[in-house]
């Protein structure tokens, strides 16, 4: 199949690593900013072929694990006033709040309800009246122009009881922060293809000369993250530091010119409070003021609260890639997919999640 038997060519994919190898003068810290490259990198052994020339650094890619819990708690408030029907992506049913999640919150008898699309969210709205529909409007770039369709489409339809509760989070500011922390060791970026797909990856230019790092566009498939790392790698031999686009087919410059008109007509950027990482300068969306009536903390305010992840768990290190996921004492003991202490094992695209599942023969921690 074109797109993807070619970037799962096992020939090529060797003869990258071994260049790879030859080209590495040293082991290189490199950091994929998305949990879905997490996932392929372990899945298809990368990270092991690679072990001696890069290390790979698992950054906070995972809008789901990075949001705050504070907010969770604010969802599951919503879910439980009777005049509420809280919607949202089945991903976020099982991240833990402060006390309890949106799946246990609707067992317990919470109006809890899994869509596929924030458009279903506005249907439901249209088809019941006598209820506010809220929107669990979660994701980086990727997912915010679909959100900002919904309120547009409700503003048409004069829907006076559908609005969101907006914990878009934004990518660049948050690499940026963490160069910008003074643990840093990342020498380099694999920049999320999928994200660089809708807003393009021109702003990256000012990053790259700012720290005079290296900034590669990639996509998810083997091939394609290992043409990420040999173009990192060869900018960081030669001591070079600029924007490479490794996934043409899909991510072009200045990205897709509908879908930024549509975030830009609907949002604006503001800081956000990232779980586990703290507070990110721009980090996040909030809806413009024209747009405010569609706020759902006019519901239900949020409160000013960041609660860190309590006990053993250590996904604040893990999302800002300062430990690897099987260094915490309670991975794959007392935290699991089945029991997750943190968001990094709950999520589809956690890095704990990545490592229990393509990584079984590590140790479990009693």
């Amino acid at each position: 199949m074109k797109y993807l038997d070619e970037f799962r060519d096992p020939d090529l994919a060797l003869r990258l690593i071994d260049s790879i190898r030859n080209t590495a003068s040293r082991r290189w810290p490199i950091m994929e900013v998305c949990g879905g490259q997490t996932h392929s990198l372990l899945r298809h052994g990368i990270d092991a072929a690679l072990h001696d020339a890069v290390e790979l650094i698992h950054g906070p890619g995972c809008p789901v694990c990075v949001t705050n819990m504070a907010v969770i708690d604010q969802a599951i408030r919503l879910a439980s006033r009777p005049d509420v029907v809280l919607c949202c992506f089945g991903d976020m049913m099982r991240v833990p709040g402060s006390t309890t999640s949106l799946a246990a919150a609707r067992a317990a008898g919470a109006k809890v309800r899994a869509v596929y699309s924030p458009l279903d969210a506005v249907l439901l709205a249209e088809k019941h009246p006598d209820r506010n529909v809220v929107m669990f409007a979660v994701g980086f770039e990727t997912t915010a122009p679909a959100t900002a369709l919904a309120v547009l489409h409700a503003a048409r339809r004069n829907l006076t009881n559908f609005s969101l509760l907006v914990a878009h989070v934004r990518v660049q500011p948050a690499m940026e922060a963490i160069l910008d922390a003074p643990d840093n060791r990342v020498a380099a970026f694999l920049a999320a293809g999928h994200v660089c797909t809708v807003v393009g990856y021109a702003s990256y230019d000012a990053l790259c000369r700012r720290y005079h790092v290296p900034v590669v566009v990639t996509g998810f498939e083997p091939v394609d993250l290992l043409l990420g790392l040999q173009a990192c790698v060869q900018q960081l031999e030669s001591g070079q530091a600029y924007v490479d686009n490794c996934y043409g087919r899909s991510a072009q410059r200045d990205g897709n010119s509908q879908a930024l008109n549509v975030i830009d007509e609907v949002y604006e950027a503001c800081d956000s409070e990232w779980r586990g990482v703290g507070l990110v300068r721009n980090g996040g969306l909030r809806l413009k003021p024209q747009w405010r009536r569609f706020d759902a903390a006019l519901l239900e305010p949020v409160a000013e609260l960041t609660v860190l992840d309590a006990g053993p768990c250590r996904a604040g290190d893990v999302l800002c890639g300062r430990l690897k996921p099987p260094d915490c004492e309670a991975f794959g003991s007392r935290c699991t997919p089945d029991a997750p202490l943190g968001t990094p094992m709950v999520s589809s695209e956690g890095a704990c999640a990545a490592y229990y599942r393509h990584q079984p023969e590590l140790p479990r921690h009693v």
